[in-house]
């Protein structure tokens, strides 16, 4: 398995969430990482999105595809 590399960026958790189940599902290896910061307060969400996935580089394109179909 090649090292994790970032797929897609989320619009939000619900997205996240949804795509997080899908690919548990399929058994497909994913992390899903927020830029939530308690610190600040969540200030990087608002302008960087709400967080992005990383998956093995091989899982790319299957993960796009769900990701794409899930959107439509």
């Amino acid at each position: 398995m090649s090292k994790p590399v970032k797929i897609l960026m989320f619009k939000n958790e619900i997205e996240a969430m949804l795509l997080d189940e899908i690919l548990t599902e399929k058994q497909i290896p994913h992390l899903i990482r927020s830029y939530h910061d308690s610190a600040y307060d969540g200030l990087w969400q608002t302008q960087s999105g709400w967080g992005h996935i990383e998956a093995p580089g091989e899982y790319a394109d299957e993960i796009l595809l769900i990701y794409n179909q899930m959107s439509d």
